[in-house]
């Protein structure tokens, strides 16, 4: 679609390589001087906007902020979060501040005494080491100027699509796109998917209040319903991320269910069967309880599009307990075409009969019903507690993309999303037809709809879990503690990578990458249930 320039045609040979912002926002330290004396006018001015941010944060709110996103406060840290730390000083412009102010927390790494790249074996020439320094340091120079430039192109453009000014984000898109590429490293790959959504958001607002803004959102979703599907079987199968919240959530539900006759599940935005073929082999397996008689699922559906693949992927299943199961569980599903909402949670709508243990199961559905007023989630939350259900699972990608500024917002998703592609940087080749179809029919859907919508069109408002604790709590609930690590590392053994993390906190479950948190899992029950 772009083509990009020969000056960025050097990408990270390392399949390994850090988290890729961070990364390139510590060594900018190293040539901080060369940089300042050999500054291109180019970039120099780019970063003189001086706007107002779409914002009202404090420079020390604003400040605070950024230090979050240099260096993660997370459960298990990489090394590199140890080094990068941003100063204290006020700073007006945004973007001038993180173009200039990045430092290290320990300043030995930078005096004369340490050395900063590395060097042959001693017993290499002179001349070989002198050579394949310079040279060493001339790709690392370059590539710190690409991965910085690229970045800083970025956060300008966001700072002046969020203060409306059209040209100025025009203009520096058309400089943007010649150094992403939705083919190369990990950072030119997530940064060509947040060009998308600039570019998106842009489009809609000089079509403001123009009947053709609907007509552009339509052109905009580009993604098929079955590339979307093929997308997402293949996250499930080559990620982590989908199967770890299944594992919790069957985990939690299977303890729940230990000594009852019949069980309940109301599944919110049922769309694949992956999560239930797995519960029922797990329920069949437990060796020291048996499986409950009956096992009823009501999925609830609001895409009516989807419901005959589903029907098909149901019907296999049911059919695969018969054959298997030898008579065990009687397995029933019942598919609600309704849109989710607090009325829908009454007991004759959803069915729920005398003697059921009810279970609700929500698997990254819930952020779909946080609004900038939060009062829908509120009121749902409290409709699921009056059926009184004996455990709800609630997954969720633990990140802070539904804060009330643009710019913020940005920044943590460009945080947060550049963590998983280079998840998939470290497990996929860069060729790899799956990992583009990961990457582009999912995950950058997600992205276009955190950067380029407001209101009720933005509904991927993923929150942390700090804040997912508050508001259960709030509505009544209070956390069942998952017990089920050891298996999580087990399921973890088998993606065949080290970068993933794993750690329980309060009850939930993390699972990241490289230090950085990526998705939660919890259960919870009504509050005062277990001594009532």
């Amino acid at each position: 679609m772009h083509e990009m320039n020969s000056d960025w045609a050097l990408s990270l040979q390392s399949h390994n390589q850090d988290f890729a912002i961070r990364q390139f926002c510590a060594a900018a330290r190293m040539n901080d001087q060369q940089q300042q004396q050999h500054s291109q006018n180019s970039i120099s001015e780019l970063y003189t906007y001086t706007s107002t941010p779409d914002h009202s944060a404090s420079s020390q709110e604003e400040q605070e902020f950024v230090d979050s996103f240099f260096n993660v406060d997370s459960y298990d840290k990489d090394p590199l979060d140890h080094q990068v730390n941003l100063d204290n000083e006020e700073f007006g412009d945004f973007t001038s501040m993180i173009l200039n102010e990045y430092s290290y927390e320990n300043p030995s790494m930078l005096t004369d005494e340490e050395p900063r790249y590395t060097v042959l074996e001693a017993s290499s020439s002179s001349d070989d080491l002198i050579g394949a320094e310079t040279i060493s340091h001339d790709i690392v120079e370059a590539e710190v100027d690409q991965g910085l430039q690229l970045v800083h192109l970025l956060l300008a453009c966001a700072e002046a699509v969020g203060c409306r000014d059209t040209q100025l984000s025009d203009s520096l898109l058309t400089q943007i796109w010649p150094a992403v590429t939705p083919f190369g490293d990990s950072l030119q790959r997530v940064s060509y998917c947040f060009a998308l959504g600039l570019q998106s958001r842009l489009m809609l607002l000089q079509h403001r209040n123009n009947a053709g803004a609907t007509l552009i959102q339509d052109q905009l979703a580009a993604s098929s319903r079955e590339e979307k599907r093929e997308a997402y079987h293949w996250l499930n199968q080559i990620t982590p991320y989908m199967a770890f919240g299944f594992m919790a959530a069957n985990d939690a539900i299977c303890k729940a269910s230990r000594g009852k006759e019949r069980l309940h599940i109301i599944d919110l935005g049922m769309l694949h069967i992956f999560q239930w073929q797995s519960l029922i082999r797990t329920l069949t397996a437990q060796p020291d309880s048996p499986p409950p008689r009956q096992v009823r699922i009501t999925g609830i559906l609001e895409d009516t599009h989807d419901f005959m693949e589903l029907e098909l992927g149901l019907k296999s299943l049911m059919d695969e307990v018969a054959a298997t199961s030898s008579g065990n569980i009687r397995l029933e599903f019942q598919v609600i075409k309704e849109t989710v909402s607090a009325s829908l949670f009454t007991r004759e709508k959803l069915d729920v009969r005398e003697g059921e243990a009810l279970i609700v199961n929500s698997v990254m559905q819930l952020h779909n019903y946080v609004k900038e007023s939060r009062g829908s989630l509120k009121t749902i939350l409290q409709a699921i507690k009056k059926l009184g259900p004996s455990l709800v699972t609630v997954v969720e990608q633990d990140a802070n993309h539904n804060g009330p500024f643009f710019l913020g917002r940005f920044l943590e998703s460009l945080h947060y999303y550049s963590a998983i592609f280079d998840s998939l940087e470290a497990n996929l080749p860069r060729d790899s037809t799956t990992r583009i179809k990961i990457e582009k029919c999912h995950y950058a859907e997600e992205i276009r709809n955190i950067v380029a919508y407001e209101g009720s069109n933005r509904i991927e408002r993923h929150e942390r879990a700090d804040q997912w604790r508050r508001q259960l709590g709030r509505a009544g609930f209070q956390v069942v503690g998952l017990k089920c690590m050891s298996q999580a590392q087990m399921m973890l053994s088998v993606y065949g990578s080290d970068g993933y993390t794993l750690a329980s906190e309060k009850g939930c479950l993390l699972l990241g990458w490289k230090g950085r948190p990526i998705m939660f899992a919890s259960a919870w029950e009504v509050h005062n249930a277990a001594s009532s």
